[in-house]
Order: C-alpha cells, then sequence, then structure tokens
C-alpha cells in the first residue's frame, strides 16, 4: 500500500533532507558519472553494474539510517546481479540474503494482482469494461453516477473515482486481519469523480480487483495468487497468505524506522486490502524471476498476459504516457521504463523494466530512513543504474514561442486527497505551486518526487505542454484547471481557487493560534490582576463568557502541542495514521469540544456588546479571540482536522 504523499509517503509528507544528506547523494551521483565516463557496455552484459549497486547502496545505509537493503537486476532473460545488505533483524544483527530474505513488497504486489485479474479476462472470464456490479454478490459499489459504472479497467487504472482514505487500513497483527470481502463492503468509500476522467492513486480500487479475482475464480485471492503465478514460477520465498507460512515468516526481516541513535521496529504491514500489498512479502530474487516472466512474456502467466499489463490503457492526456494495468508508464532517457513502488511503515520497494532492452530492476530496504528518504532511494538507484547503461541519445525537445501562460500560475492540489479523513492535512504544506517566468516558461515547486529538489524550470514545447530545463520530466495543463506530470502518472493536480490557498489558511491558521495562545495565558493573568486591584467582580455571566474563550485557548494549545509532537517523527506518524489509534482520536476531539465552546463564545461576544460586559477595550479584544476561534476552526474543518468527542 503506496500512502504519498502524498498521502502520508512517497507520494504522502513532504520528506526534506538536511543538507548534509543532499550534498552526499550529489557527491555519490557525481562520483558515479566519473567512474561510469565514457562508452557504456552494452546493455545486455551491464557490465559493472555490482560494484556501482553495492558502491550507492552502502552509501545509503549508512547516510540514510537503513538497517538493510536487496537488489537484484535481470537482463537478457537471466539474473545478472543479486545481494542482500545490511541486517534483516537489527538485534540479531541477521544479514540480509537475497535469495532466502523476505521483505514486504507494498503495492509492488499490486502487479501480480493485475497478472491474475488480466488472466481472467484473458479467459474471458472478467469483461473489463463491464460494471463490477455484474459480479458482485453480497455487495454493491454505489451508483453515484448513474451511467457511468466503475469497471475492473478502472479499477487496474487508478481511475475508479473512490476517495482516498488510509486511516485505520493496517493491523499489527497477521491473526486479525478481516476477511477481504466484508472489509470492503464495511469501508466502501465515496465516490468523488466519474470514473475514466483522471488517475487517482486507489488502493481501494485495487483492493476490489482481488475480490474480483476471488468471486470469479472462486478461490481465495491469496490462493489463485499462488496457483497461478507464484506457483507456475517457483516463487516460493513469496505469499500474499496472512498470517504467512511457517518457512517463509522464518525468513521476514523486520522493518524500523529511525529513532534517536538507534532504530525502533514497526507495525503496520498487514491489513484487510491484501491485493494492493498488505501483509505480502517477496524475495528479491523471486522478483527478479518475475521480471525475466514479465519481459519475456512467459506462457506459464497465461498467452498475452503480461503483454497486458505493460501496454497502455490509460492516460490523462494524449501527450503523455500514463497507465498500463497497475505498472506505471514513467519513461527515462527517451526509452519506455515501467515502474511501480511500494510503501508500508519500514518498507520501501521499487520495481522498473526496460522492456525493449528486456532490463528489470528490483530494490527493497527495511527502514524508513532518515525523515523517510528510504522511498526516494530506490527510485534514485534505478535512475542511476538507467542512466548508466541505457543512456539519453536524443537531443532534448526544442523550445516554442507565443505560449500563453497567464491562466496557468496558482497553487494544484493533488487529487490523491482524502475528503474525510485527516491526511488531507499533508496538503496545508505540501501543495504544488506553478509560477510564471519570462520567456512563456514556468517554474513550479512540490512537483518532484525527488526530496533534495528545489524550483524547478519549464520551458514550453507546445500548447500548455512544457519539458523540465536541466531534466527529463515533462508536465501538461489540460486547459480545465488540472495538471499532469510524467514522474507520476497517477495522479493528476488540480488549480485552486483564491479562497482554497493553502498560504491564505496558513495566514488563518496561524493568526488563529497565536491569538487563541494569548487568551490562554492572559485571561487568567488580568482576572489575577483584577482580584489584587480590588476591581468590581464582573457578572457571573462575564465570567463564564471569559471562561469559555480560555478554554479554547487552553484546546488550542493542547491540539497544537500535541500536533507538533506527534509530526515530529513523519515515520511514526505514518504508522499512528495507517493503523488508526486512541491517542489520534483523542487528538481531533480536542477540535471537536473546540467547536462547541467557540459556539458558546460567539453567543457570548453578542450578549458582551449587547449589555456592556467589560470596557470597550475588553469587548474588543474577546470579539478579536472569537474571530480567532472562528478562522483556526475553519482551517480546522477544512483539513479534517475535527472529531467527535467521545465517538
Amino acid at each position: 500500500m503506496s500512502f504519498l504523499v502524498a498521502g502520508v509517503t512517497a507520494g504522502a509528507l513532504a520528506l526534506a533532507p538536511s543538507p548534509a544528506v543532499a550534498s552526499a547523494a550529489s557527491s555519490t551521483r557525481d562520483d558515479l558519472a566519473s567512474a561510469g565516463a565514457g562508452a557504456p557496455a552494452p546493455a545486455a552484459e551491464l557490465t559493472g553494474v555490482g560494484q556501482m549497486v553495492d558502491q550507492v547502496v552502502s552509501t545509503q545505509l549508512a547516510r540514510d539510517r537503513i538497517p538493510g537493503a536487496a537488489v537484484v537486476v535481470v537482463a537478457g532473460g537471466k539474473q545478472v546481479f543479486a545481494k542482500g545488505y545490511g541486517v534483516s533483524n537489527v538485534p540479531a544483527r541477521t544479514p540480509v540474503d537475497a535469495s532466502s530474505t523476505s521483505f514486504f513488497t507494498g503495492s509492488v504486489a499490486k502487479v501480480f494482482t493485475a497478472t491474475a485479474a488480466a488472466q481472467l479476462i484473458r479467459q474471458g472470464k472478467l469483461d473489463p469494461s463491464a460494471d463490477v456490479n455484474t459480479y458482485l454478490t453480497t455487495f454493491k459499489i454505489r451508483d453515484t453516477y448513474p451511467g457511468h459504472p466503475v469497471t475492473m479497467a478502472d479499477l487496474l487504472t487508478h481511475t475508479a473515482g473512490f476517495d482516498d482514505g488510509p486511516r485505520g487500513v493496517a493491523v499489527a497483527d497477521p491473526a486479525a486481519v478481516p476477511a477481504l470481502g466484508e472489509y470492503l463492503a464495511a469501508h466502501q468509500p465515496d465516490r468523488v469523480r466519474p470514473p475514466g476522467t483522471l488517475a487517482q492513486y486507489d488502493n481501494y480500487g485495487v483492493a476490489l480487483a482481488g475480490y474480483l479475482v476471488q468471486v470469479v475464480s472462486g478461490q481465495p485471492f491469496a490462493q489463485y495468487v499462488q496457483d497461478h503465478v507464484f506457483g507456475p514460477l517457483h516463487m516460493n520465498g513469496t505469499t500474499f497468505l496472512q498470517p504467512h507460512p511457517a518457512a517463509i515468516q522464518a525468513q521476514v526481516a523486520d522493518g524500523y524506522r529511525p529513532v534517536g541513535r538507534g532504530q525502533v521496529r514497526e507495525d503496520g504491514q498487514y491489513g484487510a486490502w491484501s491485493p494492493t500489498g498488505a501483509g505480502t512479502v517477496a524475495t528479491a530474487t523471486d522478483m527478479g524471476t518475475f521480471l525475466i516472466a514479465q519481459m519475456a512474456d512467459d506462457p506459464r502467466l497465461g498467452a498475452g498476459v503480461a503483454q497486458s499489463l505493460r501496454q497502455q490503457h490509460f492516460t490523462m492526456d494524449p501527450r503523455l504516457p500514463g497507465m498500463g494495468w497497475v505498472l506505471q508508464q514513467e519513461p527515462r532517457n527517451g526509452q519506455a521504463l515501467l515502474f511501480k513502488d511500494g510503501d508500508v511503515p519500514g518498507f520501501h520497494a521499487n520495481l522498473a523494466m526496460l522492456p525493449d532492452q528486456k532490463i528489470g530492476i528490483y530494490v527493497v530496504y527495511n527502514g524508513d530512513g532518515t525523515n523517510g528518504v528510504a522511498s526516494w532511494d530506490g527510485k534514485d538507484l534505478i535512475h542511476q543504474i538507467v542512466d548508466r547503461y541505457v543512456p539519453h541519445t536524443s537531443p532534448a525537445p526544442k523550445a516554442v514561442s507565443g505560449i500563453d501562460t497567464s491562466d496557468l500560475a496558482g497553487s494544484y492540489r493533488v487529487d490523491r486527497t482524502s475528503r474525510t479523513q485527516v491526511t488531507k492535512v499533508v496538503t496545508l504544506l505540501s501543495t504544488a505551486t506553478v509560477a510564471e517566468a519570462p520567456g512563456g516558461s514556468l517554474t513550479t515547486s512540490g512537483l518532484s518526487l525527488n526530496p533534495n529538489a528545489g524550483v524547478q524550470h519549464w520551458y514550453p514545447i507546445g500548447t500548455g505542454l512544457f519539458q523540465e530545463q536541466g531534466g527529463q520530466a515533462q508536465i501538461a495543463f489540460d486547459g480545465k484547471g488540472n495538471l499532469f506530470t510524467t514522474d507520476d502518472p497517477t495522479v493528476a493536480y488540480t488549480k485552486l481557487a483564491w479562497y482554497a490557498s493553502p498560504t491564505l489558511h496558513q495566514i488563518m491558521l496561524g493568526a488563529g493560534v497565536v491569538v487563541l495562545l494569548l487568551a490562554f495565558f492572559w485571561f487568567p493573568i488580568l482576572a489575577l490582576v483584577r482580584r489584587r486591584k480590588g476591581k468590581p467582580v464582573h457578572s457571573r455571566w462575564a465570567r463564564a463568557a471569559r471562561v469559555v474563550a480560555w478554554l479554547t485557548g487552553g484546546l488550542t494549545t493542547v491540539f497544537i502541542g500535541w500536533f507538533a509532537l506527534m509530526a515530529s517523527d513523519l515515520n511514526a506518524l505514518t504508522e499512528t495514521v495507517i493503523l488508526g489509534s486512541v491517542a489520534l482520536t483523542a487528538l481531533l476531539s480536542l477540535n471537536g469540544l473546540a467547536v462547541a465552546t467557540t459556539a458558546v463564545m460567539i453567543a457570548g461576544t453578542g450578549a458582551a456588546w449587547a449589555r456592556r460586559w467589560w470596557t470597550v477595550k475588553g469587548r474588543m479584544a474577546y470579539t478579536i479571540t472569537t474571530v480567532a476561534a472562528i478562522s483556526y476552526l475553519t482551517v480546522a474543518f477544512t483539513y479534517n482536522l475535527i472529531g467527535i468527542p467521545f465517538g
């Protein structure tokens, strides 16, 4: 299950390594560029790839405080490199072995789900264009958009239009995993857009695709994949079963996040949505076996099955690459590159294929790394391998003139944003921005997956189409307020109106918090001063109004402090969100209580002016405090930071 960033990962909470980390990464790339200068070896040989991977991964583990990793590289129909690095268990110091140590795959396992679905599609048992309700028997997908049903093709291209909601989807105990169908029925998210319009990375949708495999085949999903994918390919260290078979469980690595000078073991890898990758483990060499079979159209997978995953089934802009079935088209150096990543607490995996060159790469880590950077490290390694062995040979697109960019500038929010859950708060701080630059060019921030990237510069190569200066990415605008990028075809960015701007909301939040904090500390001091000076006591209702204002300030103070403490470790916060917790529910309930006290403050403000409580300055101060509470709670409501007390 990939949670981004965008969600709460690579896509969820913003990751910001220190300047030292960024400098080390740049130094590593420069060293490799010097070492690899000159004519590259033929792609099928990948001469020196082991030495290169050793250098990069060893540097990553030490620099980013990651316990272990495993890498496999295949080329020309065979495995050319496989190696484990570091340890799979920190206390026991168990070394990682690429052929026997199983790592949680996260959402990389969605490729197996797509393979299973494609088998049934090729056999004529599943119609990819049919309403999924045709196959569902125990529950139905709500008909939110009459005439626009959800189909299997939508599920496999992240275009079904379900809202994104990762909170509470994981469990710590594999024996406590709910049944797939029951969980899907009980936790059906809202449909927020018609299917087939925009891509939005969708865990529920892929879980539903896996359930359809189960319904149509008559086998439990995990057993179907074992019998029709893992078994035929002899992938003996890979399973969807939860709990894992004993022989596999004995070799499963533990996942960690760095805390202080040590490492803390993480939970949250298991869950009901098994087709998304919850609970799925695999060895690196098993993944190499799968890569070879995929690129060779291995008949053991079924006739035409592998090819159907690789071909394009959807794109948000015909000028840009898009989606195969689950596989993402992310070209590099002018070559077709298919990609899938996966992230669960403590584990970060990346799979890539260059089908034309028959090169495949899989890399997985059993640690989040400093500021969660392990999610990017795998992508960086893949890019370096591709850049060395399949270098760019075509010139960059030429700039065109006369392109109107006046309507493009503004703030853009990624569509993988929950309408109902607390994870929406990520967009308060990490929304993308687009600004005009001279000559019809643009600058952006917040679009790159690379945590070391700053402002990106783009020049026009067509109407609404831009090329990154000094880079390989392209972005496109559809004229309807949407932005797309070749860095990730599973998400779109939508332009925000001025009143939805995160900058405005940050100002409203900041001003509200400052005033409420002052109220929390000032009102008791004011009451004490009045008592010592022997001033007349205010009426009971006037005193009650100030007590309520003080209480509102207190609730805000506790919420901000508690939330800041939780957010100080983004890796831990990710684990908390997907597991769900009493602490998180209690935290959001503070703002729920603040709604009630603010309602009383609004009434108190009216009474203060009508009954002339306090001096004019006192009434003004109380009014400002009330407005501050309204401002603060408006932002809290917008970003789903208000919970139901005792609910």
